[in-house]
């Protein structure tokens, strides 16, 4: 894999305005030509996504996706800029395959990394630098490999951040940025919620060798 500059990555944002880290995937992808990059980013929808992201999107949908057999149902809101995209089968069946990444993956709490407090981040810290097989690393090496897995976790928490269930090859952000790119509009997943049956409910726990000696009266 090529070698990429933070000058050839900071060249190719200043063109396309897509992201820091899209930028350097397309260069990696593209062998570090600046011409197949910016080629790259458009066929992945990722440069119009970006130019897009900033603008107001107060449209959408509130999607549902209930799993066979009726014990998780998952309730998304997406939206978008304008009722016209809304209703296109495009921007409804990005809905639903966002309300079914939902229920899929029962680890995600959280829209994006950005979203998560910093409270839970310092948790995860604290759980890492205590872990025995990194006691008798050296701090700085031990302070790599904690970062390293503390990024790994807080993607896990991360709903776009997700591998897509119908294309692994491709992220929920990408896949998002591929439907902006198609309707040209800024689309984003503003909030979820997954119920899962019983969920929190402390099942009470019977003995049935008690329960048919009480019937009969015997102790």
């Amino acid at each position: 894999m090529a070698e990429i500059s933070a000058k050839t990555v900071k060249a190719l944002r200043a063109k396309t305005g897509a992201g820091m880290m899209d930028c350097k995937k397309a260069l990696q992808e593209s062998g570090g030509d600046v011409t197949k990059a910016m080629e790259w980013l458009r066929q992945k929808g990722i440069t119009s996504a970006e130019k897009k992201a900033g603008r107001v999107a107060a449209e959408g949908l509130v999607g549902s996706y209930i799993h066979t057999g009726g014990r998780i149902g998952v309730l998304v809101e997406v939206n978008c800029e304008t009722d016209f995209v809304a209703r296109r089968e495009e921007f409804q069946t990005l809905v639903r395959d966002v309300a079914m990444q939902v229920a899929a993956c029962s680890n995600v709490e959280y829209i994006k990394v950005d979203d998560i407090p910093q409270t839970i981040i310092s948790k995860e810290k604290e759980i890492e630098m205590g872990r025995e097989d990194l006691a008798s690393k050296p701090e700085n090496i031990r302070a790599r490999i904690v970062e390293g897995r503390i990024q790994k976790r807080l993607k896990e928490l991360s709903l776009l951040d997700q591998p897509f269930i119908r294309d692994q090859s491709i992220t929920v952000e990408e896949l998002i940025k591929q439907t902006v790119a198609q309707l040209g509009e800024n689309i984003q997943v503003r909030r979820f919620a997954r119920f899962v049956l019983g969920e929190g409910i402390e099942k009470e726990e019977s003995n049935f060798a008690e329960e048919v000696a009480a019937q009969t009266g015997q102790k």
